[in-house]
């Protein structure tokens, strides 16, 4: 039974070691966290720092195989254990490309990857001689993660809010469309693509809110969508599971934003809206099986349960009996013992045969279920 180790212990390495309890696998989880959402799912936990190159090298040898549910991990220990043979999906080089924006953003450019326009800065006193990018967006070269490491610069006098840090100043889109497509490339280079999701995004937490699918793109966006897509992912030449994220800007563009190589937010409502999860998926590469379906079932919306602005403590969840009256609504509340203010803590798929019926569901689901703390609640 092939041995498979996940870095990283949260929500992600929980629904894949969930999917996982279908196939002949061993699990092997490792995280600092004893606690953390993924702990009591495996079959083996060990305790470490994933950023740590001893202690991800030490696991590494432990297992047959190596995957990742967050891109924050050491990858010099991942190189090496790739010298000496061990499968890592996706491969170090792909991560080392996609941990850092600046790397990423110049992977789009060398392989003519359609993407905003940037400039690379080394520190915020060169963002006043790129003025002419401005609206943009800075992001921060290492560290950024869910809208942290983030900075808009809608006119100059915002140019000071930027970062002192090797950083990307990529000029701001006329959005349109935030759409997702989930790509997943086997070990001989053939892939599948699931249907691209339109993403909403709370504007003050910049998460991601609620997301639809199908998103709801005419025939030609929808095929340079899948196209990009497919070219971002060919081109790292790894077996593995993308989330290429993407930019339907005014005039019909379609934009790369950022890529993530791992299972993603933005595929969690595969697990019930589709023949082959995300989940699912990722197992089919690593344990060499055929790839999946990835048809949807029905169409469908999914809603991130985020922590209560303002309250932090253990958990609660407002509104879970009501949500699960829904005859169409799968909750999956991911174990996390803490809320703090905008902290992922669940999410909600919701499945329909038409868009007017999901929607009236998301925001029946928004409406009702909150993640609030029992220490306010005793106040």
């Amino acid at each position: 039974m092939l041995k498979a180790g996940i870095l990283g212990g949260g929500q992600l390495g929980r629904m894949l070691l969930q999917a996982a309890a279908n196939y002949p696998v061993e699990t092997f989880v490792l995280e600092n966290d004893a606690h953390c959402p993924s702990a009591h799912l495996c079959e083996h936990f060990v305790k470490g720092d994933i950023r740590n190159y001893d202690d991800v090298y030490a696991f590494g040898k432990m297992v047959d195989a190596l995957t990742i549910e967050i891109e924050n991990v050491n990858v010099e220990a991942l190189e090496q254990l790739e010298k000496e043979g061990l499968a890592i999906y996706p491969r170090p080089s792909v991560l080392r490309t996609i941990k850092n924006k600046i790397l990423q953003k110049q992977y789009y450019k060398e392989n003519e990857i359609p993407s905003p326009a940037f400039v690379v800065t080394q520190s915020k006193s060169e963002l006043a001689q790129h003025t002419e990018l401005v609206p943009a967006v800075h992001k921060m070269g290492e560290g950024g993660y869910d809208g942290k490491g983030v900075q808009l610069i809608r006119e100059k006098a915002d140019l000071d809010k930027g970062f002192d840090v090797p950083s990307v100043l990529e000029k701001m889109v006329n959005i349109r469309k935030e759409i997702a497509v989930m790509v997943a490339m086997n070990k001989e280079g053939e892939t599948a693509l699931y249907p691209p999701v339109e993403m909403i995004f709370d504007p003050v937490l910049n998460l991601l809110d609620y997301q639809l699918c199908p998103a709801d793109l005419d025939q030609r966006t929808l095929w340079k969508a899948e196209a990009i897509a497919l070219s971002v992912v060919r081109n790292f030449k790894s077996p593995g599971i993308y989330a290429v994220e993407l930019f339907v800007n005014a005039e019909g563009d379609v934009l790369v934003n950022e890529t993530a190589p791992r299972v993603h937010n933005s595929g969690h409502h595969t697990i019930e809206a589709h023949y082959s999860s995300q989940f699912d998926m990722l197992w089919r590469i690593i344990l060499g099986y055929p790839l999946g379906n990835t048809d949807p079932i029905l169409p469908s919306a999914m809603i991130n349960l985020v922590g209560a602005e303002g309250l932090s403590g253990p958990a609660v969840y407002e509104g879970l009996e009501e949500v699960l009256k829904i005859d169409s609504a799968f909750v999956h509340i991911y174990g996390k013992k803490e809320t703090k203010p905008g902290r992922k803590m669940g999410h909600v798929t919701v499945i329909a045969p038409t868009k007017q019926d999901l929607l009236f569901n998301a925001n029946k689901v928004k409406n009702l279920m909150k993640v609030t703390s029992i220490l306010n609640r005793q106040s």
